[in-house]
């Protein structure tokens, strides 16, 4: 279960969206987080191991290293 609060316009165009197609506010929330969560998790390790490269802790692969490993070297 999940109740998210919206800011009233976002409600609005959510509510409008909704009526409009014949299909529930639920239905579009499920499908922006489903749609998204991918995109923030990556971002989320992104962030993530940046600052660990900023701190010291680990060091940045070559993207040559990375292509070779993955049998893409041009």
């Amino acid at each position: 279960m999940l109740a998210i609060r919206l800011p009233a316009e976002t409600e609005e165009r959510l509510a409008r969206l909704a009526k409009a197609t014949g299909r529930t506010k639920t239905f579009y929330a499920r499908e922006a987080i489903l749609t998204h969560l991918d995109d923030l998790e990556d971002l989320y390790l992104a962030e993530s191991r940046l600052l660990d490269i900023r701190a010291g802790k680990t060091s940045p692969v070559p993207l040559e290293n990375v292509l070779k490993d993955y049998g893409m070297e041009g």
